[in-house]
Formats: C-alpha cells, sequence, structure tokens
C-alpha cells in the first residue's frame, strides 16, 4: 500500500466531519441506537481502506442498507433496544463473511448478475419508503405503522400534533444540503446544516424530539451476540452482501473508468467483507459504500485508499465527544436523510423500461410493487424481482423459431434460438408433426447454424430424434454445430450412430462463417 499523501488527510477528515451526523441519521434509519452508527463509521472505513481496491469508495453508514437492515429486524426484535443492537451487529457478521467467501471464491461477477430493471425499481423503492419513513420524524409526530409510508400518512393527517420548529429546522438541512451542492459538489451541507441545527438546539429551548443520550466511548471488541439467531438471519444477510453491493461496484467502477485504471470486483467484495466483520466485531451494523461520501472524498483530493482509513480514525477520535451530540435535533436528522435520497426519487430509468421491453417493465413494476408493499421486509422485492426476471428469461428461452422447407424429399429444418430442456421437445414435435403431414419424405437434413447454445437435454433429444426417426427408415443429417456445442452434441452420439451424419471439421468451421445455410439444400423461394 501507498504512503498516504496531504490530499488524503485533507479529504479523509473533510468526510469524516460529514459521516458523523450522517452516522446518527442512518443508524436512527436502521434501527439502532444511534452510538452504533458512529460505531460502525469509525470501524468500517479503516478496514475497507486497508483491503479494499478503489482509492475513493468511502465505506460505512448508508442509506439502502440501513433500509435493508430495519426491515430484516425491526418486525420481530424491539426498536432502539441493546438487544436489537446487538442483532445487528450478528447480521453485519452474516453479510461480512458472506461478500468475503464471495470474493475468495472469485465470485464478483456476482455484482453484474441482477438484471437493471430491478437494480433501479429497488432503488426507486427504497428511496421512496426511505423518505417516507422521515416524514415523522421531520413533523415531529408520533406513529404507530412499520410501513413507511402507512407511518407517512399517519403523520401527514395529524396537522395539530405537528411541530412546526421542528419542520423549519428540518427543511433548513434539507435546503442547505440540496442547494449547496449545486453550488459546490464538495460544499458540506450536511455538516453545516447539521452543526448548525445542533448549535441552535445548544442555545435555544426548541422542544423539538432530539437523539437523546449518547454515551462517549471507544471502539470495543463485542461477540457477546445472539448467534442462536443467525439461521434466522441468514437469508436477510445473504440479500444485504448482494444488493448492498451494488452501490460500491458501481461507485468504484465509475471512478475506475474515469481514471482509467484498474479495478478488482473480487477483492471489492472482500473489502467490503471485511469492513462488514469490523463494524458487526465492534458493534456495529451492516454498512456499505456511499455515493455522496465517495464524491466528496474524490473531490476533496483523495489519492489513494488511506482517505477511507484517515476517514474511520478522525470518526474514532470524536467518540469520546459523542454526549455532545445528544441534542441534535431529529428533524434535522430527517432533513438529512431526505437529502440524500432525492437524487434516487427518479422514475425515469424505470419507466423507460416500458418503450425498451414490455416484459423488462413488468420486472421492473413487480419488483417496486413488492418492496413497497411488503415494507419493512424489502428484501422480499428483490427476491420477487429477480424470481420475476429469471421466469421473463426462461419463458423468451422457451420459445424456438422453427423454419422448415422442403427439397424433393428431404425436409429441411432451421431452428433458431437455445436448445435447452425447456425448448427442445418442440423440434422434436415439430419434426414429426412435418413428416406426418408429408409422408413422401423420406430424409431430414437439421441445420443448426442459428443455435447460440444447446444443453445435455437439447443434445439427447437430438439423439432421440435420429435413433426414432433411423428405425422408421428416415436417415437423419445434423449440420452446422456451433463449434461450442458440437463436444456436448458428439459425445452423446455412439461412434457408428445411424442417422447421424458428421461434417468434417473444418467443413464444420467453414459452415459457421457462411450465411446459416447449406448451398445443397435451396429455400422454398429457390426451388
Amino acid at each position: 500500500m501507498v504512503r498516504p499523501t496531504r490530499g488524503d488527510l485533507v479529504a479523509g477528515i473533510t468526510v469524516a466531519l460529514v459521516l458523523v451526523p450522517q452516522a446518527i441519521a442512518y443508524a436512527l434509519l436502521a434501527g439502532v441506537p444511534p452510538i452504533h452508527g458512529l460505531y460502525a463509521a469509525a470501524a468500517a472505513p479503516i478496514v475497507a481502506g486497508l483491503i479494499g481496491s478503489s482509492p475513493y469508495l468511502q465505506t460505512g453508514p448508508v442509506a439502502l442498507t440501513s433500509l435493508l437492515t430495519f426491515g430484516a429486524l425491526a418486525p420481530s426484535i424491539a426498536i432502539g433496544t441493546q438487544d436489537y443492537a446487538a442483532h445487528a451487529a450478528l447480521l453485519a457478521l452474516i453479510v461480512g463473511v458472506t461478500r468475503l467467501a464471495v470474493g475468495a471464491l472469485r465470485g464478483g461477477f456476482v455484482a453484474y448478475l441482477m438484471s437493471q430493471p430491478v437494480v433501479a425499481a429497488f432503488t426507486l423503492a427504497a428511496a421512496v419508503l426511505i423518505a417516507g419513513s422521515q416524514v415523522p420524524s421531520l413533523l415531529g409526530v408520533a406513529v404507530t405503522s412499520e410501513n413507511s409510508l402507512v407511518a407517512a400518512v399517519q403523520a401527514l393527517v395529524q396537522p395539530a400534533a405537528w411541530r412546526w420548529t421542528g419542520i423549519a429546522i428540518g427543511l433548513a438541512v434539507l435546503l442547505v444540503t440540496v442547494l449547496g451542492k449545486r453550488l459546490h459538489p464538495a460544499f458540506p451541507g450536511a455538516l453545516i446544516g447539521s452543526l448548525g441545527a445542533l448549535l441552535l438546539a445548544k442555545v435555544v429551548s426548541l422542544g423539538v424530539p432530539t437523539v437523546g443520550e449518547l454515551p462517549s466511548g471507544f471502539l470495543v471488541p463485542d461477540l457477546d451476540l445472539p448467534w442462536t439467531a443467525t439461521p434466522r438471519l441468514l437469508l436477510a444477510g445473504v440479500v444485504i452482501a448482494l444488493v448492498g453491493f451494488a452501490e460500491p461496484a458501481s461507485i468504484a467502477r465509475q471512478y475506475a473508468s474515469a481514471d482509467r485504471s484498474h479495478w478488482d470486483p473480487d477483492r471489492e467484495f472482500m473489502g467490503q467483507g471485511m469492513a462488514n466483520l469490523g463494524a458487526g466485531v465492534f458493534g456495529g451494523y451492516p454498512v456499505g459504500g456511499s455515493f455522496s461520501r465517495s464524491a466528496l472524498n474524490r473531490l476533496s483530493g483523495a489519492r489513494t485508499r488511506w482517505s477511507g482509513v484517515i476517514t474511520g480514525l478522525a470518526v474514532l477520535a470524536t467518540l469520546p465527544a459523542a454526549p455532545f451530540l445528544s441534542d441534535m435535533p431529529k428533524a434535522a436528522l430527517a432533513g438529512l436523510i431526505i437529502a440524500s435520497v432525492i437524487p434516487l426519487l427518479n422514475p425515469d430509468p424505470v419507466w423507460r423500461t416500458r418503450g425498451f421491453s414490455p416484459a423488462q417493465f413488468v420486472v421492473a413494476a413487480v419488483t417496486f410493487t413488492v418492496s413497497v408493499a411488503a415494507a419493512p421486509r424489502v428484501q422480499w422485492g428483490v427476491i420477487a424481482g429477480v424470481a420475476c426476471a429469471l421466469a421473463v428469461h426462461l419463458w423468451r428461452e422457451l420459445g424456438l423459431d422453427i423454419e422448415t422447407w422442403r427439397t424433393g424429399d428431404v425436409l429441411n429444418v432451421r431452428p433458431q434460438g437455445v436448445l435447452y430442456f425447456g425448448s427442445a421437445p418442440l423440434l422434436e414435435t415439430r419434426i414429426l408433426a412435418e413428416l406426418a403431414d408429408h409422408p413422401s419424405l423420406g430424409r431430414v437434413k437439421l441445420h443448426l447454424q442459428r443455435l447460440g447454445r444447446i444443453d445435455l437435454t437439447g443434445a439427447l433429444v437430438l439423439r432421440a430424434i435420429t435413433r426414432d426417426l433411423a428405425r422408421a427408415d428416415v436417415p437423419v443429417e445434423i449440420q452446422g454445430v456451433q463449434p461450442h456445442c458440437q463436444r456436448l452434441v458428439e459425445s452423446v452420439f455412439s461412434r457408428d450412430e445411424v442417422g447421424y451424419t458428421r461434417r468434417p471439421e473444418n467443413d464444420l468451421a467453414q459452415h459457421h462463417h457462411v450465411e446459416d445455410t447449406d448451398d445443397s439444400s435451396p429455400r422454398p423461394a429457390d426451388a
């Protein structure tokens, strides 16, 4: 690891000043006591900076992972309790082990496996839910529903209970944060807004809900966790590990492209895994990569991964002074969180899918609807979206376009698509139907140039066709098998297979480059 630069020092401290209020805000969003957000904010950047691959990626508490944590724990555990915090730390360990395992097994490619409609729809749903969850805190109204949107409605229909002072503070923080970025991307609006609200609360009795007592302390390893809850949290942990990696993967990929530098997804998976292990061991909760803090880090002069380490150390230095933050108005933190998700409240990426692919728009719609309806168990939205995407993929591959034409007594058959277990029976059925309709046909020629893939079932169906027709004195010639499928197809036939004609390998290769036809078998227009 190269030596840190002066830019790393400046950037690391700058990001830390923004991270402290964000860590408290995101901890409340996740349902853990605020001090545990600071624990995660101190431990995670240090570990990620030492192990990750991106010099700009800032790891720590983020809105999306906080929402997923809340969804995994809130339905069954009292929010804000030490028991809740212990389960959150265990969840961080599960996330860490999952990501570490993926990276160690060189499975970083899974960062690309979730389809864009699923990612876009879930991101939009998460942004809506996160913004909705902050409405009660912004208005200063107590609610009972766990569903973010229902809670927002409950708060909105009680105008008599609104605390206008808190609303003014929250909106002020929101405006300073949003408008500050328009002045300059590195403008520390989150820091200025939250610090201003804190100092105002110190000087004037505002009569609004505050964060409450924050203990001073230091990072201390604590593995006294509810280990028996591991099976129950396993699915949620895996979902958070995979879904939550979309953010750091996107950040690292974007900056690597801008700098024309190398990015290693496997190493980043391991770095994010170790960061979550660090957060869990020291009493934090699941963490991820932050777009806004990573951008601030880069704009502030970061050049190496030391900037993340410095950020963690700077947050660590603030832990003894944590009680000073006890008077922070919750409305100010609500404004901070809403400001962070405003860029994500953009339905265009989902809506544009409708014009590109109606089927993929359905996938996006299912993901969004289930995510919102299942809140706070938003992980089911991802699961439903992935399942729907797989179903659409299988449905599309099930269709096999089969072209047939006759040349004398020869039935020519040319399938197009993928010959796999779902589509192979269609080929057999079509051939038998053509032979039944035209008894004078005495031979079958299969042109397979347009088959992009053949699985084992497809190859076995080809063998079954040749053997069954050979017994009926109808020889079959198979031509144009793609080179990457040839070994599988030939492996299921015996060397002296009756009815299967092998073309010489060089002829097959030549055939692969010719416009998917056999000159000896003209199509109907040529006959």
